[in-house]
């Protein structure tokens, strides 16, 4: 979220964010609505405090005469507050409404596009592996290896269910090890969050599209179940479970401030995610490249409000998973992100591809970005900085590792002609046993 004073002072700015996002908003209603609501306001306030003023003359009325035009008075301004304050109420929500929509602005060097499809590579690494036999794809791999289910998956979980088993739900968690302890070594505090979290959080973050949750838009699941509080009652809050560690870990700093002797405070969490992928109907349904459940480390940053430095900030982020991709062995591009495939947050973003011969091109396995102070915003996490001024945090983030497509990346770049599969060697002291190979099932 912006403040309205940004969005007057660099009206023109925003309203090219608008377009070039591809946000349906009208920044010219949305100042006249603020100022409508504010003129209201101010007539409430001023009503009201004439009330308290005839509150006070009351008291000090000479005689009856005197204290009943006094009452009569305040009859007639309680009146005039009852005809407003409606008003003031649906403009204001009118307001609300429009607010949560208007986006960042996008940083300089961001591509102007519509899509996906003007998104810009900017730099590959990595040799593409060619193969003298005929390659099987991740599905098949995990069959003849027996460590991945998905016909069981889906009788039990339904459309893109899977089972991890045997040595793949070893590699898995390897993946998530080596991830973890990469970041632990770059000098971010590890925390597990929750993953079952309040509205707040997902609002705070930018996952949900408007004020509320709707089910049509927002790729979030609900939790139906009713929750107890400590108290025993029936809890009013409506539960949901996060897409990423991301929403958990910036909302742990809700409405708190912060010192600047505190920043940058780097984190890396590990959590189960949960994606009901509703924009995705059709696309990827063979295999797990897009399932509604998996793990990820997710990595985030809180910083003082220094744009220049959160660039910096936002390109070392992307360097970490660069490296990642790397010691994994895994060939791999890194495209810029344009304008249009951005959500309305973000002021800067790139997204890394790993090779998956399977699909003949890269598949996306981690993205990152820069927010600037959009989500601290609406989480209400501030800092103080050495002139004794309250500002709000800069917020980055960037997927170090998700489970399923470096997944998927490994077995399919590294398959063996006999079928079997290598594992990258910085896994290899997560393995059991310290193996290397995994073999097909006899």
């Amino acid at each position: 979220m912006l403040d309205i004073k940004f969005i007057k002072e660099h009206k023109e700015a925003v309203a090219d964010a608008v377009i070039k996002k591809n946000i349906d908003l009208d920044i010219d209603k949305l100042l006249i609505l603020d100022k409508k609501r504010l003129e209201l306001l101010q007539e409430t306030e001023q009503l009201l405090a004439l009330k308290n003023d005839l509150n006070e003359m009351i008291k000090a009325a000479k005689d009856d005469e005197e204290r009943k035009e006094i009452i009569e008075k305040g009859k007639e301004i309680k009146a005039d507050i009852e005809k407003i304050e409606p008003q003031y109420k649906k403009v204001k929500e009118e307001f609300d409404e429009l607010m949560v929509k208007v986006p960042n602005i996008i940083s300089v060097d961001t591509p102007v596009g519509k899509s996906d499809e003007d998104n810009v590579e900017i730099e590959r690494s990595g040799k593409i592996p060619t193969f003298n036999f005929p390659i099987k794809d991740h599905v098949q791999l995990g069959k003849d290896l027996d460590i991945l289910d998905l016909e069981k998956g889906t009788k039990v979980a339904g459309f893109r269910g899977y089972y991890m088993k045997n040595e793949g739900a070893s590699l898995m968690m390897a993946l998530m090890m080596y991830a973890m302890n990469k970041l632990i070594e770059k000098g971010y505090a590890p925390m597990i969050p929750p993953t079952l979290v309040k509205g707040s959080a997902l609002f705070g973050t930018g996952y949900f599209k408007g004020r509320e949750y709707d089910p049509e838009t927002d790729e979030v699941y609900q939790v139906a179940s009713k929750d107890k509080e400590s108290s025993g009652e029936t809890s009013r809050e409506k539960k949901f479970l996060v897409g990423t560690a991301e929403p958990s870990l910036l909302a742990y700093y809700a409405d708190e401030v912060l010192k600047e002797e505190q920043l940058p405070i780097k984190i890396v969490g590990y959590s189960q995610c949960y994606r009901s992928e509703i924009g995705s109907y059709g696309k990827d349904t063979k295999g797990f490249y897009r399932v509604h459940e998996f793990m990820k480390v997710e990595q985030v940053v809180l910083m003082a409000a220094d744009e220049e430095a959160s660039i910096k900030m936002h390109d070392d982020m992307l360097e970490i998973s660069k490296e990642v991709h790397k010691e994994l062995g895994l060939p791999y591009r890194v495209l810029k992100i344009c304008s249009g495939d951005m959500s309305a947050g973000k002021f800067r973003a790139y997204d890394i591809e790993a090779w998956m011969p399977s699909r003949d091109g890269f598949g996306e396995t981690g993205s990152a970005s820069n927010f600037l102070d959009w989500q601290a915003r609406r989480l209400n996490v501030k800092y103080v900085d050495k002139n004794g001024e309250k500002k709000h945090v800069f917020m980055l983030n960037n997927t170090v590792l998700p489970s399923p497509r470096p997944f998927i990346a490994i077995l399919e770049n590294f398959q063996q002609a006999d079928g079997s599969v290598v594992i990258p060697e910085v896994l290899r002291k997560y393995m059991p046993g310290g193996i290397s190979t995994i073999f097909p099932k006899k």
